[in-house]
């Protein structure tokens, strides 16, 4: 794979079974390189597979989150059909029925998370909302200034909310009015659901005296009028205690579960409750499987048949779980497998699903009652076919805290003549509570594609793994279930995997291994090469290098103190013992660092900090800032910034470790080399 064919990258996502469970609804999503954009259509396909699937709408405005009509006759999605007047669109097309497309609503804000009524009369969806200063003056050099009275203020992807709260509305789902607020800031509110009846909506949100100072989320619930209007201010039914997401309404309405988490204390598993609408009592579920249940793919659970269905991360794949929502049996594993499955309905008697393999792109599978599994989708199979895959190996390395097995792989690159020794990338994950899964990831591949075998891993800290697991990077200051710290074993584990990789395939070159990861990846990277020479080169990307700063400077400012179990201001020094540039002076390794200006979670002030560090003392590094992207720069970036970042990438480890560099076209001082 070279860094251009990102242009060619196509996936599928949400897949959403139609009432009779003929049809499935899903999105498709390519990557248009030369305009720049990502075009994103719903399609449909026959859930026999009878009939090839089609698309529904053309994909040119940005089309998802299909959402099929009680009675199966129509289906809405989300879509920017009025882009050229900056505004968001909410529409229902008939399927299947004579009709048109119907434009429900226009928002100057996405439109999110839409669901149907049960008597298919009204959407509710949440949107940001609005306040009065944007009113006031025709830009922000016109309007008044921002008024902070919270901590939660800004969002990486979505700028300022604290004047742009999420709102839920409920619409008429013919059009025939514009929506209706039914809960307002300044509160965020996200996962609206009806009950059964059509009375009453259930969303997650923080309400409380304070509510900016904490992580919880607690379930309101709000009564609705004959005329679609709240009754009163939504009321809580859980109680502060764990924070709850993605609420569900059992068929008879009686319970809700929900996502739910102890924040008080992080990491921590995401578990499934089931609470009771009557008396706000509450059960868990899942405490006994002690994996996350909330990946970053995750969907509300799912009510089948007195079961529950829900994701489960487990050593590297996501799996598709389910358990009697009576709480009267354990968990059990509905579909596996050596792969990430990233979205499931079930409804009509047919399960459908969206899956990766690490050599394979999201396609859409349907699984029968005898777990025959049937592919509905090939949309990669024009990229794979001319894109050659590396197959990743798994093997595990015992942990040098002696508390478990590391799940590690590597890649080789291909076409490697006998006796040649091979350049090394040692890549790190995000997080740090997130995993290296077993699917499709475009960088390994393109790092493959340019003569290095790459290795990674998921050390402690990792999901897919125990409670115990993630948590043992807590600080050893921490008040409760204290660790090593970040920087401990964690940073003990990488380099024991790549020990062992050196071990297992004596063509590897120990001489010539870099190193990289972004965000608490990026972290890690600038923590290593501030603690060993190992390395050749780095390159630390959208890093965490000093975190007494980012704890002020983040759009999640405040949140490592429930991470490490004490404030900033409460352990000053804890904060400066784990940052990274604290110890730049020791860093002989030369480091590309790449940043995004717009970056909210881990500021470029980040960035700026080590690159000012390292350039004054004399130290080799490169500094490349990319304008107008976020935290997601490398996943869903514009296309051509995330073409010239691997460019950049790889240029910066040909020269230092010997791998193919790339030809690059733009403004770049290796076109003109």
């Amino acid at each position: 794979m070279k860094p251009a064919d990102i242009g060619q990258l196509v996936t599928t996502s949400d897949p959403r079974v139609s009432p009779d469970g003929r049809l499935v609804a899903f999105v498709v999503t390519r990557v248009d390189l030369e305009k720049n954009r990502y075009r994103r259509a719903v399609w449909l396909a026959a859930a026999d597979g009878s009939t090839a699937p089609y698309p529904l709408t053309t994909g040119e405005h940005g089309d998802g989150q299909p959402r099929w009509s009680p009675d199966g006759r129509r289906l809405a999605f989300t879509s920017r059909r009025s882009e050229e007047k900056g505004l968001h669109t909410l529409h229902v097309v008939p399927v299947g029925i004579a009709g048109e497309t119907i434009t429900v609503c226009e928002r100057e804000e996405a439109i999110e998370e839409p669901v149907w009524s049960p008597d298919g009369t009204r959407i509710a969806f949440a949107s940001r909302e609005r306040t009065g200063r944007y009113g006031d003056g025709e830009d922000e050099r016109g309007r008044p200034p921002r008024r902070i009275d919270r901590l939660f203020t800004r969002l990486d992807g979505e700028g300022w909310i604290v004047d742009r709260p999420r709102s839920v509305f409920v619409v008429p789902a013919d059009g025939s009015s514009t929506p209706r607020l039914v809960a307002g800031g300044p509160y965020e509110h996200g996962g609206p659901a009806w009950s059964p009846d059509g009375r009453r909506l259930a969303v997650a949100t923080s309400r409380g005296k304070d509510w900016d100072l904490d992580l919880v989320q607690d379930i309101h619930l709000i009564d609705l009028g004959p005329a679609g209007t709240p009754d009163a201010d939504p009321r809580a039914l859980t109680d502060r205690g764990l924070s709850h997401s993605r609420p569900s309404f059992s068929p008879d309405g009686t319970r809700i579960a929900t996502l739910t988490e102890d924040v008080r204390l992080l990491p921590s598993h995401a578990h499934l409750a089931v609470t009771d609408v009557a008396t706000g009592e509450q059960q868990i579920l899942t405490g006994a499987l002690d994996r996350q249940c909330a990946p970053p793919s995750a969907r509300d659970p799912l009510w089948h048949d007195g079961n529950l269905l829900f994701s489960v991360e487990e050593h590297g794949s996501v799996h598709v779980y389910r358990v009697p929502a009576d709480g009267s049996g354990q968990p059990e594993l509905l579909v596996g497998g050596t792969r990430l499955i990233s979205g499931f309905d079930y409804v009509g008697g047919t399960f459908a699903f969206v899956a990766a393999t690490p050599t394979t792109l999201p396609e859409v599978f349907v699984r029968d009652e005898d777990g025959t599994e049937r592919q509905l989708t090939s949309v990669g199979a024009a990229f794979h076919a001319a894109v050659p895959v590396a197959q990743p190996e798994h093997f595990t390395v015992p942990s040098p805290a002696g508390d478990g097995d590391i799940d590690a792989w590597m890649v080789r690159p291909a076409g490697v003549p006998d006796g040649a020794r091979v350049p090394v990338l040692l890549s790190i994950h995000g997080g740090p509570m997130a995993q290296y899964t077993n699917s499709w990831f475009d960088e390994f591949q393109l790092w493959a594609g340019a003569g290095y075998a790459v290795v990674y891993c998921n050390p402690h800290g990792s999901t897919g793994h125990t409670d115990a697991w993630c948590r043992a990077i807590r600080p050893p200051e921490a008040p409760d279930a204290p660790g090593t710290g970040w920087g401990g074993i964690d940073a003990d584990d990488v380099l024991a995997v790549l020990d062992a990789a050196l071990e297992r395939d004596r063509s590897l070159d120990a001489e010539r291994v870099g190193v990289l990861g972004g965000s608490y990846g990026g972290y890690l990277t600038s923590w290593l090469i501030g603690h060993t020479d190992r390395f050749a080169a780095a390159c630390s990307e959208r890093a965490v290098n000093n975190v007494s700063s980012l704890e002020t400077s983040s759009d999640v400012a405040g949140f490592f103190r429930y991470e490490f179990g004490l404030s900033h201001l409460d352990a000053p020094e804890l904060y400066q013992r784990i940052s990274p540039i604290t110890y730049v002076r020791d860093i002989t390794t030369p480091v590309l660092i790449l940043h995004s200006e717009d970056d909210l979670r881990c500021h470029i002030e980040q960035a700026d900090q080590l690159y000012v560090a390292l350039r004054l003392l004399g130290k080799t590094v490169e500094y490349w800032r990319f304008p107008e992207e976020g935290h997601e720069l490398s996943r869903s970036g514009s296309p051509r910034h995330r073409v010239q970042r691997a460019e950049i990438i790889l240029d910066w480890f040909g020269r230092h470790l010997g791998g193919e560099r790339p030809q690059i076209a733009w403004d770049h001082p290796a076109r003109t080399a």
